[in-house]
């Protein structure tokens, strides 16, 4: 994924995925309870994001990560980029208290759960980032007034929604569908590039 990461970023990545598994006992933050997928399913799909994320937006930044669940991939941004700011915002408090706890253990003071629906939220944002969260056409409309000027959406998605990006509105300019490898996971998976149009 062209990413090297130092010895600090490996023992939070993992330790971030043992506090997945632990925490799932008891909340129900991810369907998935094997050590192995939860590696492969959620933190390497995350990191997938990193180097895109960096070419775009190479400096400091706000990110807003909507319908974030367990952090993915905000936590996994958080642990690579120390000079993002990243605010995962879910509806469902026990998912944000989550991610304020993983701030804690793993000290990421650029990290934040958020407890609020997307419609609510005041702010803005360079990057706003989703990963499954809603359809195209609703992930930009629940989410526009956060877009700071400048700023980018990135949708995580499985293969290219054709559908979704043929009922987009004609002030969403999608620039880029840039296809992602990600090792040990048979199966499609892009980044939906968008801004306003004109910006």
């Amino acid at each position: 994924m062209g990413l090297t990461l130092d010895d600090r970023q490996c023992q939070r990545l993992l330790a971030y995925g043992a506090l997945i598994l632990k925490w799932n006992k008891v909340y129900n933050l991810t369907a998935l309870r094997d050590p192995a997928l939860v590696l492969t399913h959620h933190l390497l799909d995350s990191l997938s994001v990193v180097v895109p994320l960096r070419r775009e937006r190479p400096g400091r930044a706000k990110l807003l990560d909507v319908g974030a669940g367990a952090g993915l991939p905000g936590v996994i941004i958080a642990i690579l980029c120390e000079d993002i700011d990243v605010s995962c915002l879910d509806a469902v408090a026990k998912k944000a208290a989550f991610v304020q706890q993983v701030s804690a253990e793993l000290s990421l003071p650029n990290l934040r759960g958020v407890h609020a629906r997307v419609e609510s939220l005041q702010g803005a944002y360079d990057v706003i980032s989703s990963r499954a969260f809603a359809s195209l056409p609703d992930f930009y409309q629940g989410s526009s007034q956060l877009l700071a000027p400048g700023g980018v959406w990135l949708a995580m998605k499985g293969k290219q929604p054709a559908e979704e990006l043929a009922a987009l509105p004609g002030d969403i300019d999608v620039f880029h569908v840039e296809q992602l490898h990600v090792p040990g996971l048979n199966a499609e998976r892009c980044i939906v590039w968008a801004r306003k149009r004109g910006t």
